[in-house]
């Protein structure tokens, strides 16, 4: 799945127990990937990790990033406040 409107984002969101969140506000690439990464390497498989972006180019890198490596995103979406969260599958 990919980029969700919010109020699909989240309905999603509430379906799913997150396991984990990273917040990687004002980070900028590829830190957020970086640290996405490194954190979903702590999870157990089918856990679910939330990730709080500020930087617009995660909308690109962190679903990129995922389809290499074989990392489900579930969804994305930006907030009104530019904020992105994505929820991804370990």
């Amino acid at each position: 799945m990919g980029k969700l409107s919010q109020a699909e984002f989240q309905q999603l969101q509430a379906e799913l127990t997150v396991s984990e969140t990273l917040n990687c506000s004002r980070l900028l690439c590829p830190m957020p990937v970086i640290k996405t990464q490194n954190q979903l390497k702590t999870m157990a498989s089918g856990d679910i990790l939330k990730v709080i972006c500020t930087d617009p180019g995660t909308m690109a890198d962190i679903p990129t990033w995922s389809r290499i490596n074989a990392i489900e995103v579930l969804g994305y979406a930006e907030l009104d406040d530019h904020t992105i969260e994505f929820l991804l599958k370990a």
